[in-house]
């Protein structure tokens, strides 16, 4: 369809089933499209083929800081999302224009790294082209609009969504969907470290890839265990959301790599390469000498890491099972851990600034045991992720904006799919 035809289509309702499906809604997501398919008119023209992607932020559920050590998660995508108008084109190029950032061209006869992208989205682009091409898949040259609700800086992933909608554009226009979701997040993450010049886990990818709540088990990182886990949050009494602190992410490398640092530590000691393969009981048995030839604060995130394994299984088995209050005590548990094991709410080097620590203390008031809540993603800074009964949560969201700011609370849903293109029905 063209881009008047598709416009057509979407104002008369035959969009509605995907928009449904997707954000439980129509009338905003219909506005939302047609008015993403009159920016790419602006800035591309009118083309015969228009075709509507998207692809999901996601929400870490469990697991904080353990998949750098070959370990467990359970995460989930959400339905914040990043969307695409998409034509294909027969010049071998792919131009994407995404809302408020200059185009970015990418020729695909070059399918090396170069260094003047890193750290751009043309980068991104270029790394799931070449990943598609390594692979034996088809790659070809297309022109799009995006544009984004998946907020920057939120914990939630706003990467690793383009990078998942780079490969469903990819694998539906010119492999017939035949890619799986494991693959198209592999190439993503490719794209992010070795083009993009990111080291990143693999967890972000494929919880964006995949959808819904899963389980993801890093032991073998080249081939991860997935499980998608069947609980339907909507059915619960609890809203899940996040709460933008509003912390600042600058200067905070040393403190990411600071955990990987000590984690690799405590597992060299114990003659092994990652803390996934440690013997626990030699850990906890050969703690003085651990302690005389590290540090305090490594044995520690050592120990968050071992225990949130155990509490990851837990929420695994607790979703799976429907328990929602065991699901609830092992959040509130792995945030425990994180404050005072993994230490990773606020940087040292700015112990001033605590917007975290001040963030779930208030919502810890707020609950009062009744709900649950925690540090989300790497920490330092940015977002807690809370779970607030469905009846209070207009008065905790009107509580914590009124010291974090308007519209700092942010309410989610688990969206049951990941990458995604919606087609007329």
């Amino acid at each position: 369809m063209n881009l008047k035809e598709t416009k057509n289509k979407i104002e008369n309702g035959a969009y509605d089933n995907g928009f449904n499906f997707l954000y439980g809604e129509s009338k905003n997501s219909a506005f939302r499209y047609i008015k993403a398919i009159n920016s790419f008119n602006e800035v591309f023209g009118e083309r015969e083929e228009i075709r509507l992607f998207s692809a999901p932020g996601r929400t870490e559920i469990g697991g904080n800081h353990t998949d750098h050590q070959h370990g467990s998660i359970v995460a989930a995508a959400v339905n914040l999302d990043v969307i695409a108008v998409v034509s294909p084109n027969n010049e071998n190029i792919i131009r994407i224009k995404s809302e408020g950032y200059d185009m970015d061209t990418v020729d695909l006869s070059v399918l090396s790294a170069l260094e003047n992208e890193k750290g751009r989205s043309a980068a991104i682009i270029r790394g799931v082209a070449a990943a598609f091409k390594e692979k034996g898949y088809n790659i070809g040259g297309f022109d799009a609009y995006t544009t984004s609700n998946v907020l920057k800086g939120s914990g939630l992933s706003s990467s690793a969504a383009f990078e998942v909608l780079v490969s469903n554009i990819l694998n539906n226009i010119y492999n017939n969907a035949i890619v799986s979701t494991t693959e198209m997040a592999k190439f993503s993450q490719y794209a992010e470290r070795e083009f993009f010049g990111k080291p990143c886990g693999l967890l972000d990818q494929m919880a964006s890839a995949t959808g819904g709540f899963i389980y993801v088990d890093f032991n073998n990182p080249s081939e991860p265990e997935v499980m998608k886990l069947n609980y339907d949050l909507d059915n619960s009494e609890y809203k899940l959301c996040v709460v933008d602190t509003g912390g600042n992410h600058a200067n905070l490398t040393s403190d990411y790599a600071d955990i990987t640092y000590e984690c690799k530590q405590i597992s060299n000691l114990l003659n092994v390469e990652f803390l996934r393969d440690a013997d626990q009981n030699e850990f906890y048995k050969n703690l003085a000498n651990l302690r005389s030839k590290s540090t305090d604060r490594a044995i520690l995130r050592a120990f968050h890491f071992f225990t949130e394994q155990d509490r990851v299984l837990t929420q695994r088995d607790a979703l799976s099972s429907g328990d929602f209050n065991a699901f609830l005590n092992a959040v509130n548990a792995s945030g425990d851990s994180s404050y005072k094991y993994l230490q990773n709410l606020y940087s040292n080097s700015n112990t001033k600034e605590q917007p975290l620590c001040l963030a779930i203390a208030l919502t810890q008031q707020f609950l009062n045991g009744d709900g649950a809540c925690r540090v989300h993603g790497g920490g330092f800074a940015g977002t807690i992720q809370a779970y607030i009964k469905k009846d209070k949560f207009e008065d905790y969201q009107a509580f914590i904006e009124a010291v974090f700011g308007a519209k700092s609370c942010i309410p989610l849903k688990v969206r049951k799919v990941g990458g995604y293109e919606l087609t007329a029905k």
